[in-house]
């Protein structure tokens, strides 16, 4: 498996599914920083048009590019759906945000060839990268 500083620095797009446009939302504030640092956030929330200056899909399945990253801030019981979709659009990585644990998806997901990432927060991770 691909350690985290090899997914971080090898992906460039990333699904956040659950992105909130409310700015006092870990989603959002998580998602901001991601696009401030460089990386492209496409939303994915069907109750939602547009985040973050981004057009918003109501599914994974509807997002017309190839995603690198599946960032999931669902709670757990929406994880199997999730981690279903991300195998059938052909994502590189499931990453479930701190306090989303989901064995048996992640297991599913490492099955199809993806990596999986599980109760990590994708911001305190690109922190800890070096900067070269």
């Amino acid at each position: 498996m691909a350690s985290i500083l090899e997914i971080l620095r090898s992906s460039r797009i990333i699904a956040v599914v659950g992105l909130s446009k409310s700015p006092t939302r870990p989603s959002n504030g998580v998602s901001a920083y991601m696009q401030r640092v460089g990386y492209r956030i496409i939303p994915v929330n069907p109750n939602e048009t547009e985040v973050l200056g981004e057009k918003c899909y109501a599914r994974l399945e509807d997002v017309p590019e190839k995603i690198d990253i599946v960032d999931v801030f669902r709670r757990p019981e929406f994880v199997p759906e999730v981690a279903e979709a991300a195998i059938r659009i052909g994502a590189h990585t499931l990453w479930l945000q701190e306090g989303v644990v989901h064995e048996e998806a992640a297991q599913r997901a490492r099955a199809a060839g993806l990596q999986v990432v599980m109760d990590r927060c994708i911001l305190k991770e690109h922190r800890r990268m070096p900067r070269a």
